[in-house]
C-alpha cells in the first residue's frame, strides 16, 4: 500500500495563503489594522483544520497497517 499526498491539497493552502496576505495588505493599508489581524487568524484556523483532517487520516491509516 503507497500512501501519496494530494496536491490538490498543497494548492489550495497556497491559495488560501496568496488570499490571505493580499486581503492583510488591503485592510493594513486602509487603516483596519484589527481586520486584517482577524482575516490572518481566521485564514490561518482555516489552513490548521485542513492538516488536521489529513493528520487524523494519517493516523487512521497507520491503525489499519499496524492493526492497533
Amino acid at each position: 500500500m503507497i500512501l501519496k499526498m494530494d496536491i490538490n491539497l498543497l494548492f489550495k493552502i497556497a491559495a488560501i495563503g496568496i488570499l490571505v496576505a493580499v486581503l492583510h495588505q488591503v485592510l493594513v493599508r486602509a487603516g483596519r489594522e484589527d481586520q486584517a489581524m482577524m482575516t490572518t487568524l481566521a485564514g490561518l484556523v482555516i489552513v490548521l483544520t485542513m492538516v488536521i483532517k489529513e493528520i487524523s487520516t494519517l493516523f487512521s491509516t497507520v491503525r489499519t497497517m499496524f492493526n492497533l
